[in-house]
């Protein structure tokens, strides 16, 4: 089993133990995190964003001389930086690695201090409260009493709302990007088939898998299904129409081989996500999604949890392609904050690109959430040394 983390990613220490909302506790655990940009005098210009599965902390590069060192492009490069939609000139943003991953922060790949072994399946059951409080934690270490906004993309969106929810006022502002605030059945079932094609292959060995003897069928197979929903029907006609593989391309001696463009760029994507994710921490997320509904903060319905959340301003942001967090759910959230006297904005695009688009489709995602973050007071100019 193998940690992937990043070069520049730093750490903050959680509290020990660090309880869990299932049940159990976290000894020695730790958390993820880069910056960028420069906090305040009055450390009020601080962002954090929230990710989905699979993405680490690193969001964007840094320059070469930064303090994180790694200037490698990130996973949100095109949103985050100097005069970029998330303008790093005037924002401090902090971007978190999610509790449970394998990307640096503590999760079933990491090592158990009571057995000096990887945790697998050990690891105490995992949910999405369990990230908004390790996240919650990170802010306070490095001495932020309130955030001027948490960004929350797919589960981080589930993220952020947990996170408003236990901790009242810590952020003024929150974007909701193609999140929710509870699983539907149909995400569920997806997970479930993606955790099952994990769970069944014979390598997995009931958590117990190595490097060498690792369950790769299952987790290209958990890939793909990811893969097909993270996009839409409309853009894998476009990209791939009915084209089929060269025939140097094809696999003419196993049965049923590939035979089409878009199963080659299916296995070709999942092939190389498969050695740079843990199986385990794979489970543990996917399993936390399908829990999560914010109803449960305060132990009614789902719009009840909203109507209960307090930030300033909100925005939620959804994609009319989008079939695993579908766009009702995004009118949901703007719809349960409004509920509360929030001053929420449903903001529906167009993109063809379906649950993805808010990595990609920068054209269309930059400006809402740049016109919504330039639209809050300005942070004070007296930069902290």
């Amino acid at each position: 089993m193998t940690e992937f983390i990043p070069p520049g990613s730093r750490f903050v220490d959680l509290p020990s133990p660090f309880p869990m909302k299932r049940g159990g506790a976290l000894h020695g655990a730790r958390m993820a995190y880069e910056t960028w940009g420069t906090l305040d005098t009055a450390r009020s210009n601080a962002i954090l964003i929230v990710t989905g599965l699979s993405p680490d902390a690193h969001a964007a590069s840094h320059a070469d001389d930064d303090t994180f060192g790694d200037s490698t492009p990130g996973w949100w490069e095109a949103m985050l930086g100097p005069g970029k939609a998330i303008d790093t000139d005037r924002w401090f943003v902090i971007c978190v690695n999610s509790l449970g991953s394998c990307k640096g922060s503590t999760g079933p790949a990491s090592i158990d201090p009571d057995t000096g072994a990887p945790y697998r399946l050990a690891f105490p059951e995992l949910s999405v409260e369990d990230g908004a409080d390790a996240a919650a934690h990170v802010v306070a270490a490095l001495g932020i009493e309130r955030l001027a906004c948490v960004i929350g993309n797919s589960m981080g969106g589930m993220t952020a709302l947990a996170l408003l929810a236990r901790f009242p006022g810590l952020a003024r502002t929150h974007i909701n990007i193609c999140g929710a605030a509870r699983a539907l059945p149909f995400s569920i079932a997806i997970r479930s088939l993606q955790r099952e094609a994990i769970r069944l292959d014979p390598m997995w060995q009931n958590g117990a898998y190595t490097d060498a003897a690792y369950p790769e069928s299952g987790m290209r197979m958990a890939r793909k299904l990811g893969v097909i929903t993270y996009r839409s029907a409309l853009e894998w006609d476009g990209r791939f129409g009915r084209v089929r593989l060269e025939s140097d391309r094809r696999e003419d001696e196993e049965p049923f081989g590939l035979e089409f463009e878009v199963e080659s760029y299916l296995e070709g994507h999942a092939r190389r996500f498969v050695r740079r994710f843990d199986p385990n921490c794979y489970l543990y997320l996917s399993r936390s999604m399908d829990w999560f509904d914010i109803g449960e903060s305060c132990g009614g319905s789902t719009d009840d949890g909203l109507a209960k959340l307090r930030v300033e301003r909100a925005l939620a942001i959804g994609v009319h392609t989008d079939i695993l967090f579908p766009l009702q759910q995004q009118q949901q959230i703007a719809d349960g904050l409004r509920a509360g006297g929030i001053d929420a904005t449903f903001l529906p695009l167009e993109s063809p690109q379906g649950h993805d688009a808010f990595l990609v489709d920068i054209a269309r995602f930059g400006p809402a959430v740049a016109d919504f973050l330039a639209a809050l007071p300005p942070a004070s100019s007296d930069r902290a040394g």
